[in-house]
């Protein structure tokens, strides 16, 4: 992970920190417009052999980056595998489920600050969230690592669980952008796309729009405004609460003139749909960014790829969420001989009613996504562990001195 080549202990590089995250989407963000606009004119109009040679020759090029970069990268220490440490923690914390935690942190069991000192890790001091699992750092007798854990092992392992409530709250806007490869492509198909007297605009091709106001919206998030994932969840939204209202004046138009057969066109421009596909880039820009900075940020040394990898998880579950209520609301409306809201024939559907249901869904979403934030227990800053660390240096280097 890129994240990786700064350090969190200098604070030059910690700002640096902050917007390559932001920069990081940019970049992948970028790409995907190529693909939707460059890309996709070579192949339509020049050739697929032609598209498939770029994009090959471009890969090439970017692993030849990569690879001469190796050398000059910050390499660290390889520790043992995440999956194991935690597991070690909810296995010890099962099988000691009875036992008593003791009212002082201090008898939780803990190696020394100049045992981690010396091997170059970070010590982590009890904290009291997600209590449950100081059990496992009990002295109970038996001293095995799937029974006893240090204090620090078990902090390692809350930071990564009490991450999963903002994962979670992370799902609806991740269904929600799912939206637009389905539903709102379909509506384009029903308005009127020419330009001119010879092109037809695609459908697919207004999700450029959504590229362009996200990468112009990183800018300014990188500048301007304070990464906060609240602020991207409120506009989901307005997004759809925009796009519920676009879609009641489709269909208003389409009864008004009479075209409401499966394939006729509303006489209404395309154009009508670029603002909820721009909302929908500016709102995804701000949680996109800070979701990433978020998990990375808060797993703890040795497990930021776990960490990351929330980041990951949340699209995927999206996707099969999105998949899920299209679905379930299709279903459930088409009951009792009702049209239902949602069928091939999007002129006689009821799209707008779906889309007030999801900004409903947004809606408590981030009331959720509020409350989650609230309680939630921020880690103690690096720097903090860094002063620890050169407390024990001098306690050390005194030490010496004292024998010497």
């Amino acid at each position: 992970m890129g994240a990786d080549q700064f350090d969190d202990f200098e604070p030059r590089e910690r700002v640096q920190k902050a917007s390559f995250f932001n920069w990081w989407m940019c970049s992948v963000f970028t790409g995907v417009l190529f693909a939707n606009t460059v890309m996709m004119y070579i192949q339509d109009n020049v050739g697929w052999d032609v598209g498939y040679g770029i994009q090959t020759v471009g890969l090439g090029l970017a692993l030849l980056v990569f690879l001469g970069g190796t050398p000059f990268y910050r390499h660290k220490k390889k520790a043992r595998t995440s999956y194991t440490r935690l597991a070690q923690v909810v296995v010890a914390a099962m099988k000691k489920w009875r036992v008593r935690i003791p009212d002082d942190p201090k008898e939780l069991y803990e190696l020394s600050i100049n045992e981690y000192a010396s091997s170059g890790r970070l010590r982590i001091d009890n904290t009291p969230t997600l209590r449950f699992f100081d059990k496992v750092a009990t002295k109970t007798g038996p001293t095995s690592s799937w029974i006893l854990c240090t204090m620090t092992q078990v902090e390692e392992a809350k930071q990564i669980f009490k991450m999963v409530p903002i994962l979670i709250a992370t799902f609806v806007p991740s269904a929600t952008f799912g939206q637009v490869a389905t539903l709102f492509i379909r509506q384009g198909n029903t308005l009127e796309r020419s330009i001119g007297s010879h092109f037809k605009m695609p459908p697919a091709s207004l999700k450029a729009c959504i590229q362009v106001a996200l990468l112009i919206s990183l800018v300014f998030y990188d500048r301007v405004f304070v990464p906060r994932m609240g602020i991207g969840l409120s506009l989901f939204v307005v997004v759809m609460a925009t796009s519920s209202l676009t879609e009641r004046n489709r269909l208003s138009v389409a009864r008004e003139h009479g075209t409401v057969g499966e394939h006729d066109i509303v006489p209404l421009s395309i154009f009508v749909l670029v603002p909820q596909f721009i909302l929908m880039g500016v709102a995804n820009a701000f949680p996109e960014a800070a979701k990433l900075e978020f998990f990375y940020n808060q797993a703890p040394e040795g497990m930021k790829s776990l960490g990351t990898s929330y980041y990951t998880t949340n699209m995927g579950i999206g996707n099969f969420l999105s998949s899920f209520l299209l679905q379930t609301v299709s279903a459930v409306t088409k009951r009792n001989g009702q049209p239902g809201w949602i069928t091939n024939n999007l002129n006689q559907s009821h799209l707008d009613y779906y889309y007030a249901l999801i900004a409903v869904l947004c809606f408590v979403n981030l009331v959720y996504f509020l409350l989650v934030v609230w309680k939630y227990v921020y880690n103690v800053d690096a720097i903090e562990y860094r002063k620890e660390l050169a407390m024990a240096a001098i306690g050390d280097t005194a030490s010496r001195d004292n024998r010497d």
